[in-house]
């Protein structure tokens, strides 16, 4: 028997820990998406969110593209997908790409940061469309040059990511039986011994 997409949901939530903020636990990638819209409020509380990340001298390099389903810009985004992603994010109801502005604007030098703080801003969107009930699926598998001349992005932004964006629907709605297995794998992360080092490679000893 299949899972349905609440079941689906309670699999993959991580396991609690008291302090963390919940909608952490909550967030994860789904490739399953219903045809619910999502409303022009939400979507202004999402990127409102991302609006408010850190950047390096408050530079805040990122540029997001938004395609609500039937527009030109989601087909634009949607064409520019590679491999099988193009078998089930063009059915979310929104897609977006998310770029960075390449150099800093008071004084024209490189930012190497930019990528990093485009990074930052995209975690607050997926947190904040969690908090709403909404899932997300970030992709690094588009084709820029594409998405580029599509979408007549400037050659002095570095392109990002793609975002699926919308509401999780039952894993049988998927196209094959290898997206239904991701869709309903639990999820797993290293742990903190494996990445939090007091000098490198030594675990440091958080209690």
């Amino acid at each position: 028997m299949s899972l349905s997409a609440p079941e689906v949901h309670a699999l993959k939530v991580a396991p609690d820990v008291e302090g963390v903020l919940p909608v952490i636990h909550h967030r994860w990638s789904s490739r399953a998406f219903s045809a619910r819209d999502v409303t022009d409020g939400d979507l202004h509380r999402i990127f409102e969110a991302a609006r408010w990340a850190a950047s390096s001298f408050n530079e805040q390099p990122w540029r997001f593209i938004v395609g609500r389903k039937g527009d030109a810009t989601h087909a634009a985004i949607a064409a520019s997908l590679m491999g099988f992603n193009q078998e089930w994010a063009p059915k979310a109801p929104v897609l977006i790409l998310a770029v960075a502005q390449a150099k800093f604007a008071h004084n024209g030098t490189p930012n190497a940061h930019a990528l990093y703080d485009l990074g930052a801003s995209v975690a607050h969107l997926t947190l904040q469309a969690a908090e709403l009930g909404m899932t997300s699926h970030q992709m690094a598998g588009f084709d820029r040059d594409k998405a580029r001349q599509l979408l007549a992005i400037p050659e002095e932004y570095l392109m990002g990511v793609t975002v699926a964006l919308g509401y999780q629907d039952d894993p049988s709605t998927l196209a094959n039986e290898r997206l239904v297995q991701l869709e309903t794998t639990p999820r797993s992360r290293k742990s903190l011994d494996e990445m939090v080092f007091s000098h490198w490679g030594q675990p440091a000893h958080l209690g």
